[in-house]
């Protein structure tokens, strides 16, 4: 009885290297159109599976190895007696690889200009049957379905003429999880396409790298997807959980502030936040937010890190400093504090949901991407503020929607001057961020104060205007908001209310 090894690609990589691996080792190698002719034409021996199951390719290519010479070739036992008889009555040899890689259906279903009818046409059906029957085969059978896995595959075959179970186990496995991607990416689409919604909530990412550990030592954790394609470490030991969950919140947060601003996180939260004329400035506007809670934390620069900067970068212990780019000298600099990461952001951030593992499933939902206009800023009390710019607002909402609820943020001249995060009533909230903004000695008069959801009495929005706020920005929408408008015209401040919640919990 022959053996048979069958590929049918569409990516060609290293498939020459691969097949001459596969003639050394004494297989006849069988392959559809494409495949058989790059084969043909580089001299490699080969045989067509239209030929081999004398049936020819139909429909314009849509059955080509559905055939049950190619498929019981793959899946009849070895072992079992039954099974050999009928291969041998069948006329059916057994075929040890299975080497396939799919259409790319992925790919094309991004193209905005590909047609449904192309789109349809890039979902393979033969060779995730094939993949699949040589996986649950793999005791007999070899499936490879990545050009990376060629090169062990070829030493191991050179090595010991034969391919173990234990790699076997292994490549059956990452099969499995090959053609499960693939179907979630086409269920996916045909629920966006014909249902209008995805009604199912599937996740299939490779593991990218295990952590040392997650929140805790005592947690395990890992890195799934491509997270790193949006970072590139440039100086410093590898991030644990903390620090990924930091650096996110950091970089969502100087992104949206904008160009030339720097946001200082610790444990999700900015410490400080500016936006100046220019990077330098913004950190050390961003920095004397709140000194003492900026040590150890992580510094996002949404511009360029010169040496100026990275020298007074150098003045504290920030743990990660994360910049769109540095200069060669302020690399050189910043890697002097040997326990900091240096991270350049590769490309924008794309989160597009937040999920949390609740028990039995999750809670799905999309990421807040709410943004503000100067129509959002409706003026409901009797003053308005003088000399204050739309951007001046605008920063001081941003900074809410970017701390944990309930949130109260204090700004002025496009910086953070106190924070009041997390609390579980929103005058407390008020009380922390007046308080550490005196503590740091800021100026409170004519303040911007910002709160992340309506105040349910007016007694939060009068230990602000007691400290010298003069502007407060909130969603409204509590049954008594009349008594907080009262307030404000009674003290001569100005309320805006936005419409927009953003709770952060």
């Amino acid at each position: 009885m022959k053996k048979y090894a069958l590929i049918s690609v569409s990516d060609k990589t290293g498939i020459l290297e691969l097949a001459q691996a596969l003639l050394s080792a004494n297989f006849s190698i069988l392959a559809t159109g494409k495949t058989a002719k790059l084969l043909t034409e580089n001299k490699v021996e080969v045989t067509e599976v239209s030929d081999y199951t004398t049936f020819p390719e139909v429909f314009g290519g849509r059955v080509k190895t559905l055939q049950p010479k190619i498929f019981g070739g793959i899946l009849f036992r070895r072992n079992n007696l039954d099974d050999l008889e009928q291969a041998k009555l069948h006329g059916i040899d057994s075929i040890d690889v299975v080497c396939v890689n799919l259409y790319p259906f992925p790919q094309v279903v991004l193209n905005e200009n590909a047609s449904l009818e192309e789109k349809i046409e890039n979902i393979d059906i033969g060779g995730p049957s094939l993949i699949r029957a040589a996986s649950k085969n793999y005791r007999n059978v070899s499936v490879l379905t990545s050009p990376k896995q060629y090169q062990l595959f070829i030493d191991e075959l050179r090595e010991n003429g034969k391919i173990s179970l234990k790699t076997n186990e292994i490549l059956a496995t990452e099969a499995f999880a090959h053609t499960a991607y693939y179907d979630k990416v086409i269920a996916d689409y045909f629920e966006q396409t014909f249902l209008g919604e995805k009604n199912t909530f599937r996740e299939n990412l490779p593991q990218s790298r295990i952590l040392r550990y997650g929140e805790n030592p005592h947690q395990k954790a890992a890195v799934y997807g491509d997270f790193e394609s949006f970072f590139e470490i440039m100086y410093g030991k590898e991030l644990s959980y903390n620090n990924i969950i930091d650096l996110v919140a950091a970089v969502e947060l100087s992104e949206e502030i904008g160009e030339k601003s720097v946001a200082i996180i610790k444990h999700t939260n900015p410490s400080g936040a500016a936006k100046k004329g220019n990077e330098l400035d913004s950190y050390l506007a961003a920095l004397s937010g709140d000194p003492i809670s900026a040590f150890g934390g992580i510094v996002s620069i949404n511009g360029k890190v010169d040496e100026i900067l990275a020298e007074k970068l150098n003045e504290i212990f920030n743990e990660i400093v994360v910049a769109k780019d540095f200069t060669d000298t302020a690399l050189e600099i910043l890697k002097k504090k040997k326990m900091r990461r240096i991270i350049k952001i590769s490309k924008p951030l794309n989160t597009k949901q937040i999920v949390k593992s609740i028990p039995g499933g999750y809670l799905v939902q999309d990421y807040d991407n709410s943004q503000i206009l100067p129509e959002n800023f409706q003026l409901v009390s009797s003053t308005k503020s003088e000399n204050l710019s739309f951007e001046d607002l605008r920063f001081s909402w941003i900074i809410s929607k970017h701390v944990k609820s309930n949130a109260i943020v204090i700004t002025k001249d496009m910086k953070i001057l106190g924070i009041g995060a997390g609390q579980m009533s929103r005058v407390d909230s008020s009380k922390i961020a007046v308080n550490k903004a005196i503590e740091h000695g800021h100026d409170l008069s004519n303040a911007i104060a910002s709160s992340d959801a309506f105040f349910p009495f007016a007694d939060g929005l009068e230990v602000l205007i007691k400290n010298g706020v003069k502007t407060v920005i909130e969603p409204g929408g509590s049954k008594n908001d009349e008594e907080v408008i009262e307030s404000a015209n009674k003290n001569s401040i100005s309320l805006y209310f936005t419409g927009i919640r953003n709770f952060k919990h």
